[in-house]
């Protein structure tokens, strides 16, 4: 089921350098990952992400079979969207049938907006992969610090943020159990038409909030019997400390983001679009 393809918030401990890395360094070179993903303007400077990207999954020793379950779950919304961009292009056309018709910039076009998706998708699994959700709530809280100048409660902000991120798996593995059951109760969740799709997901909805809420109020307990309050005052068992492995990390990806700009500057534009 597509449920189970959803890998998003799981963390899977191990040795490589990716898991020794600051978490504070992996956020910042997401977000430029991100970033330079939408700057490349052709095939070259896309190339050159997607091997970076290729290569920051082989560093992180993750399973390529945890990255394919990650892809599994967005394939439909890379094919929808490379299939609308393939009849938007200017130019002779390859293929036509009345008003549609598919050119050779709507074919690069298509290609090139599903490799952004594929390397979008693949380069934010890693930051989950290889970082723990304490870990990952002291690099956003460290990177916000800033803002609590302005009397924001940092602290709270990015304890929300990774714990809304760790329970995402555990709610979709909550899901795929209550459908099960109910699938063995005899419940028919795919005939029928939309209406009775959406009055099928009723018997769903109310034991997952159910247990949503249940499992809120149990972490909310636990954390009060732990005498939690917050951010003030608190002290950390691992003090974060850049090392070898993030300047050599930053080195590197300054490389090729230098790479990246330069091939979008003197290089012919792939894609004419604003996407």
């Amino acid at each position: 089921m597509v449920m189970k393809d959803i890998t998003l918030g799981q963390y899977l401990p191990g040795k490589s350098i990716l898991h020794k890395m600051d978490p504070r360094m992996k956020i910042i070179l997401l977000t430029f990952f991100i970033v330079f993903i939408f700057v490349a303007r052709n095939f070259i400077a896309l190339a050159i992400m997607a091997a970076a990207v290729m290569a920051v999954l082989f560093i992180s020793g993750i399973p390529p079979r945890m990255y394919f379950k990650s892809l599994k779950a967005i394939i439909f919304i890379v094919l929808i969207t490379a299939g609308l961009n393939l009849f938007y292009g200017t130019g002779d056309a390859l293929w036509q049938w009345k008003f549609l018709k598919i050119t050779q910039a709507g074919i690069n076009t298509a290609v090139f907006i599903a490799v952004r998706i594929i390397a979008l998708v693949l380069i934010s699994s890693v930051l989950t992969y290889t970082t723990s959700p304490t870990d990952l709530t002291d690099g956003i809280e460290r990177l916000l610090k800033p803002l609590s100048k302005l009397h924001i409660q940092v602290h709270e902000i990015a304890m929300m943020m990774t714990i809304a991120l760790r329970f995402i798996p555990t709610l979709l593995e909550e899901t795929d159990k209550i459908m099960s059951a109910q699938k063995a109760r005899g419940a028919d969740f795919e005939s029928g038409n939309f209406i009775s799709r959406i009055k099928a997901l009723i018997p769903i909805l109310v034991p997952l909030f159910v247990s949503a809420f249940r499992r809120a109020f149990e972490l909310a307990m636990a954390m009060e019997s732990r005498c939690y309050h917050g951010g003030d005052g608190r002290t950390r068992m691992k003090v974060l400390k850049y090392s070898k492995y993030d300047f050599a990390a930053l080195a590197v990806s300054a490389a090729v983001f230098t790479g990246v700009i330069v091939c979008s500057i003197y290089l012919p534009t792939t894609i004419r679009t604003g996407m």
